[in-house]
């Protein structure tokens, strides 16, 4: 085994390598049932006999550094891996058609696997991503199932991130369609950072309709980006057999999953944990301090060295451990739990107030707060869960809160430390003059020195043509975070959050053909009839 082998296993403090002389064959030909041919990469120990095989299907090339780093680090450690560049992409033959292919191509990609006289007919698989959707195509229709799953930052059914709260993911979905339509063309696989094209996608995100935006950022038509803004609706037929989660309950397969707090598949990922737990499956997850980043993926690959190296080779010594392990993110310190949400997260109410206050106690008594939100000069936002690391997790959020169409509302300082593991969600009493509107709501932790960064957020498109007084159910990103002494809690409430979610134009037009704008007039309600609150997880430890 190579010196930058051994640095890198120790770079990730991996169990010392078992067999450092591998094979790889390059571009095996796999058939699939309508004649197109699929390619893939195989890496395994040096011998002939039979073993079983990890397949990573992946549409961003098998090639890729981090692709066949993965792949080596598994065949050292005595496992055969298949890496598949999907329909489409790179070396693979037909036409990409994301999510809506990976189905019939991992089902036909199995059965042929188990034909090869090199595997042993049991399968696993491994992944981050989109990479994990194409397990979650395969795993619940499979027979033989698989012998293991390890999914990182990825869910069964992408819609509801796409969008959450049925508001279009502006800034994450233009982000990846760029990088599909430009990474077979990218100079040096695009390691090194282009920043004239991302300056590019980024005035992107300001260009109407949102459906021809993709030849604004990259200069051609991306069929995902347009399909995506051309179906906004969740009983649309055109996700139906990209949506996994029904069947996902019946699998018996032994199942890990990695992902973090500040990713953007975080809240689609803890449903499906949260389902396969209360179906009886065997199953764990690992929630760090991470986004949609290097730091999960790293920490995805130690999690499928040890589950793996349990299910297909029989070592089970790393696999003492509870099913829920979770970063507490401003106490630096990680914690184990036997299921999600944690049973001594309580749920409280924090009430918004009267003159832009918090309280724990009930309701204000005052009238209502307004603002005009106007989609010609659309609220900004700062940090979240974005893919572009650049731009995500906490950042400092005052600027934003200095804006005329950002409400306020701030608590006292906290006498003790308070601790929130769980789900979040705000209910949220508002009146609009439109009946065309979203709902942006976000906390906050404002420091000793009056710096304020986002912990959480959400956002809901409100029913069309509401009048009155809407009660807005919005969910939030759930969170693993403790407050310290002296700090103080801040909600923001605004009518939308620029360019990580699409501006809502006040017209009624659908998103991807919008180009008119009308501004929209919001009152929010806190008082007794009509109370606004967070409802908060108080971990009680």
């Amino acid at each position: 085994m190579g010196v930058l082998s051994r640095l890198f296993d120790r770079f990730l403090g991996l169990p010392e390598a078992t067999t450092p002389d591998i094979e790889v064959v390059r571009e095996l030909r796999v058939p699939m049932p309508d004649g197109v041919v699929l390619r893939a990469d195989r890496y395994r120990p040096r011998g002939s006999e039979p073993l079983p095989v990890v397949l990573m299907r992946t549409p961003y090339g098998k090639h890729k550094l981090d692709m066949t780093g993965t792949a080596r680090v598994l065949a050292r450690r005595g496992m055969q891996v298949v890496v598949q560049d999907v329909r489409g992409t790179f070396s693979s033959g037909g036409r990409f058609s994301a999510f809506h292919q990976e189905r019939r191509d991992g089902l036909a990609t199995a059965a042929w696997l188990r034909e090869q006289p090199w595997c042993d007919g049991r399968l696993a698989t491994a992944g981050a991503s989109y990479l994990g959707y194409t397990q979650w195509a395969i795993g619940p229709y499979l027979g033989p199932p698989l012998e293991a799953m390890c999914l990182g930052v990825t869910a069964g059914e992408f819609r509801t991130t796409f969008y959450p709260g049925g508001v279009f993911a502006l800034h994450n979905l233009l982000t990846w369609a760029a990088l599909l339509g430009t990474q077979e063309d990218a100079w040096l696989s695009g390691l090194l950072p282009n920043p004239r094209r991302e300056s590019r996608v980024r005035r992107a995100m300001a260009h109407v309709p949102i459906g021809r935006s993709d030849v604004a950022a990259i200069g051609k038509r991306v069929p995902f980006l347009r399909d995506a803004a051309a179906h906004t609706e969740a009983d649309d037929p055109f996700w139906a057999d990209t949506d996994h989660t029904a069947a996902a309950v019946t699998m018996t397969t032994p199942t890990s999953m990695v992902t973090g707090w500040w990713d953007l598949l975080l809240p689609a990922q803890l449903r499906d944990f949260a389902a396969l737990r209360a179906a009886g499956r065997h199953s764990r997850i690992l929630i760090g301090p991470w986004g949609h980043d290097l730091g999960a993926l790293r920490a995805l690959l130690t999690e499928e060295v040890s589950w793996l190296s349990a299910h297909l080779l029989g070592d089970t010594a790393q696999l003492q451990r509870s099913p829920v392990r979770l970063y507490l993110q401003g106490a630096g310190a990680w914690l184990d739990f036997d299921d999600w949400p944690p049973p001594r997260s309580v749920p409280a109410e924090l009430h918004l107030l009267d003159r832009w206050a918090l309280g724990w106690d009930g309701p204000g008594t005052g009238g209502p707060d307004g603002f005009t939100y106007d989609p010609a000069h659309p609220t900004r936002s700062a940090g979240g869960p974005l893919l572009d690391m650049r731009e995500s997790k906490q950042r400092d959020n005052r600027a934003v809160e200095a804006r005329p169409d950002v409400l306020v509302y701030t608590g006292a300082p906290l006498p003790r430390r308070l601790d929130l593991i769980g789900p979040v969600s705000a209910t949220v009493h508002v009146r609009t003059d439109t009946g065309h509107a979203d709902l942006f709501v976000r906390l906050c932790d404002v420091d000793r020195d009056g710096v304020s960064r986002n912990v959480t957020d959400g956002i809901l498109r409100l029913p069309t043509g509401s009048a009155g007084v809407v009660r807005a159910e919005v969910e939030l990103q759930p969170t693993g975070y403790r407050f310290q002494p002296g700090h103080r809690l801040r909600v923001q409430v605004a009518g939308g959050a620029f360019p990580r979610f699409a501006r809502n134009h006040g017209t009624g037009e659908p998103v991807g053909k919008a180009v008119r704008t009308r501004p929209t007039r919001f009152e929010i309600f806190h008082d007794a009839e009509h109370p606004s609150s967070l409802t908060l997880p108080v971990f009680e430890g």
